[in-house]
């Protein structure tokens, strides 16, 4: 039976993914996606909300009737683009929160969170950045959806239309390691096609009751795994 699907940051690096691979799988009859501007894929399975006030996301996410199976947040600003780290916080974690309540409000059975690896270790989850993404994650778990999703990549990898300061460089770096053997890049960085097709290749098998369990955490092995390794468009 095919279901429905929601995108929040589908314009976004790795958002872009989950919204190609969701339109390219007969798995999905419809995609809905609320964003500041049009995504650049087409379909006639797109259903796209243009909201450039984010205050009124969570409130377009309710509206959707009947509501969608799954939502998938790839939603993340820098500090840079936000204008300081108070402003990265009101989206990375304050509208994360948000939609994912809203969501679970609306009866959406699965929420997908895009988060970042390496956020709980000894030497970085004091960090303002993993803080946001520990908070969000918490937030998820607490709201105790049928089955909640949580990938966390390394370095994500790809083209981004604006780069991060220092990103390519690094991509670059991390890259190289690939010519060494690709289980040497796999440990640092993944492909944003390979992170957003993990994405929904797991909530696909959580439809078909084979998640291993309701809060599904997925680190980088795992996303390799199920967005490259098992892939089968």
């Amino acid at each position: 039976m095919a279901s429905t699907a929601a995108i929040i940051g589908s314009t976004g690096l790795v958002g872009n993914f989950i919204l190609l691979t969701t339109l390219g799988l007969d798995a999905f009859k419809t995609v809905y996606t609320i964003s500041r501007r049009q995504p650049k894929p087409e379909s006639p399975k797109l259903a796209a909300t243009i909201e450039p006030d984010t205050a009124k996301w969570t409130s377009n996410l309710s509206s959707i009737a009947p509501p969608p199976s799954v939502v998938f947040s790839a939603l993340g600003t820098t500090r840079v683009a936000a204008g300081g780290i108070a402003n990265q916080w009101k989206i990375d974690h304050d509208l994360n929160v948000e939609l994912a309540k809203a969501a679970h409000a609306a009866g959406v059975k699965t929420f997908v969170f895009v988060s970042s690896g390496g956020i709980r270790g000894f030497g970085t989850s004091s960090l303002p950045y993993s803080k946001m993404k520990v908070g969000v994650e918490d937030s998820i778990k607490s709201l105790a959806f049928d089955q909640a999703i949580i990938l966390r990549p390394g370095m994500i990898l790809g083209h981004r239309e604006v780069p991060h300061q220092g990103g390519p460089l690094l991509t670059g770096l991390v890259r190289g390691l690939g010519k060494i053997g690709q289980g040497w890049q796999d440990k640092f960085g993944q492909e944003a096609e390979v992170i957003g097709r993990a994405a929904v290749h797991a909530a696909i098998l959580a439809a078909e009751g084979k998640a291993p369990s309701k809060y599904w955490i997925l680190e980088q092995a795992d996303i390799v795994r199920l967005g490259r390794d098992e892939w089968k468009a």
